[in-house]
């Protein structure tokens, strides 16, 4: 029989189901990093990010204990639904959506984009100052727009997935991505900024 940790997420999910509890603490601590940080991307405020994570898994036991979760997909996609959907009832009972101001301490600057980069010392330089304009314009997109490119890139979600995770068509996620590419342009336009990775 193979080990726990030698089990795909869903494979434990099914491990989980089936009463084997340290199942379940070997997919959070192989997804808590990824799903915390997709929080934190959309809602921008840490202490709400805890209260969202924390809601989140507490649904997802849940779900796994009343057998509502069925092996069709990725469980870390599954997961980020439900994060998904938590937030959205947070903003709807707020009565109005928020575009939060970016802030010193939760913009971009932590997501991997070290490999992104060439070894020249010049190049990069230049590339990081690239990535850090991009992520601060990305910033100021609406939430909706924002979270599709997170998903996107630095996630690397396919429309499909991210369509599901926020409960809209494809061609939605595809028409929140084209509009965010199109804010970001006419953003680098504006501050003259030119965005080709040397």
């Amino acid at each position: 029989m193979r080990k726990l940790n030698e089990l795909s997420d869903e494979e434990l999910a099914v491990a989980y189901i089936n009463g084997n509890n340290y199942a379940f603490d070997l997919l959070l601590s192989r997804n808590q990093s990824k799903i915390f940080s997709y929080i934190l991307f959309v809602v921008r405020d840490r202490d709400v990010a805890d209260d969202v994570f924390q809601e989140t898994f507490v649904k997802v036991i849940t779900k796994l204990q009343q057998g509502k979760y069925t092996v069709t997909g990725k469980f870390c996609a599954w997961v980020m639904r439900i994060a998904h959907n938590i937030i959205m009832d947070m903003y709807r009972e707020q009565k109005s959506e928020k575009i939060v101001e970016a802030t010193e301490d939760n913009d971009l600057s932590n997501f991997g984009s070290k490999e992104l980069l060439d070894e020249n010392i010049e190049s990069k330089f230049v590339n990081e100052q690239i990535l850090c304009d991009v992520k601060k314009m990305m910033n100021l997109l609406p939430t909706a727009q924002r979270e599709v490119v997170y998903m996107r890139f630095y996630q690397q979600l396919s429309f499909k997935e991210i369509a599901d995770t926020t409960n809209v068509s494809i061609n939605t996620a595809l028409g929140r991505m084209r509009y965010a590419i199109i804010n970001l342009r006419k953003m680098a336009q504006e501050h003259q900024m030119e965005l080709r990775m040397m």
